[in-house]
């Protein structure tokens, strides 16, 4: 037993020193002093990592297709009436959806950016006896309403019963309704003085989905500011590129456009919860109607495509091991690091006190 334990003791790394072999002094002092706050500070360092949470990152191929993709926006046009703003979209198989209305709000706002009225959009068909039917005569009683498209209509049972019926027609055609005070919606809802009312108004539009189209192939200024667009909800970290940017049109006429990557996002918190989201990349470009783009509709366009690459984003703590071996990395790393400088200054120290002495005795 008693050699068992002999050869324990001559395994031990960690020999005993005798008290009376032990010399302290100043300098070992202040380097003890120095690598313990050292190393207090750098234990709280790695706490705090700890106790944060890091965000691990993932690239995968997106297999899931069908998802609604919402679209949040808020764009500002200085220069525009809000009776000229419509929202369009078009999917990838064509299809097209003209004067969305639905979940949109437009603010009508002054020289300076304040906001003058701010209501849903939609400009709604007054209720006025005897319109202009289709044939050409008036409404009689008893007679069903079909208003003339003026000669916009895809087919013959079409009808245009108010002004942005009219306007939709026209769009649908590629026209331009440069005549709205020729047209009898248009006038008896009020829509050219309207229009005249807002002289010099600028617009705010918000809401979902994004394509702003103008009204007439006249000149417009198409300076505009986009206060937000984001695709999905908000996460932690994630940034919109086109948030705050403007530009502002020298040219008279243009088409000015962003063309935007879409890349669908998956990320957890902490906790598990899933926010399903999507991030952006974004070019732009304009086309000036006088580098012989004479048939440009002069408006703001967004034309988005979704990625076939999906990211996750994780939020995951520092496993504690990994902490640990941080803290005993550190420990021991400073104690060796100190150590050695305490033995190169208390050496320096006797071999300067040795010269000393041999130069004093001789």
């Amino acid at each position: 037993m008693d050699s068992i334990l002999q050869k324990l003791r001559n395994l031990d790394a960690y020999p005993k020193i005798n008290d009376d072999f032990f010399s302290r002094t100043l300098s070992g002092g202040i380097i003890t002093l120095a690598s313990s706050l050292l190393i207090l500070l750098l234990f709280f360092s790695e706490l705090r990592l700890y106790l944060h949470t890091v965000t691990e990152s993932k690239l995968l191929v997106d297999a899931s297709r069908g998802e609604t993709l919402h679209i949040n926006f808020d764009v500002t046009f200085p220069a525009i009436r809000c009776s000229l703003l419509s929202l369009d979209t078009m999917d990838i198989s064509g299809e097209q959806h003209f004067d969305i209305r639905h979940d949109i709000v437009k603010k009508r706002i002054d020289a300076h950016g304040n906001v003058i009225e701010a209501k849903k959009d939609g400009i709604g068909a007054p209720k006025i006896d005897n319109p202009l039917q289709r044939h050409g005569g008036r409404l009689e009683h008893n007679e069903k309403y079909c208003g003339s498209c003026f000669g916009a209509e895809m087919s013959d049972d079409d009808c245009c019963n108010s002004c942005d019926e009219v306007r939709d027609a026209y769009r649908k055609k590629g026209w331009a309704l440069t005549n709205a005070d020729m047209i009898d919606q248009c006038k008896r809802e009020g829509f050219i003085q309207k229009i005249k009312d807002e002289d010099g108004e600028g617009c705010n539009i918000e809401g979902s989905l994004e394509d702003l189209l103008a009204f007439q192939t006249d000149s417009y200024n198409i300076s505009h500011k986009i206060n937000r667009l984001a695709f999905g909800d908000y996460f932690p970290g994630k940034l919109n590129p086109l948030d705050g940017v403007q530009w502002r049109q020298e040219t008279p006429n243009g088409m000015y456009q962003y063309f935007i990557k879409v890349v669908p996002t998956l990320y957890t918190n902490i906790r598990g919860r899933t926010i399903r989201s999507n991030q952006y990349s974004v070019t732009e470009h304009f086309k000036s109607s006088e580098l012989g783009h004479s048939q440009l509709l002069p408006g703001v366009f967004f034309f988005y495509d979704l990625s076939p690459i999906k990211v996750t984003l994780k939020e995951e703590h520092v496993p504690f091991l990994h902490f640990m071996t941080h803290i005993c990395a550190i420990v021991g790393g400073i104690f060796t690091v100190a150590g050695l400088i305490d033995s190169f200054v208390y050496h320096g120290q006797r071999a300067m006190k040795k010269k000393m002495e041999i130069g004093k005795f001789g």
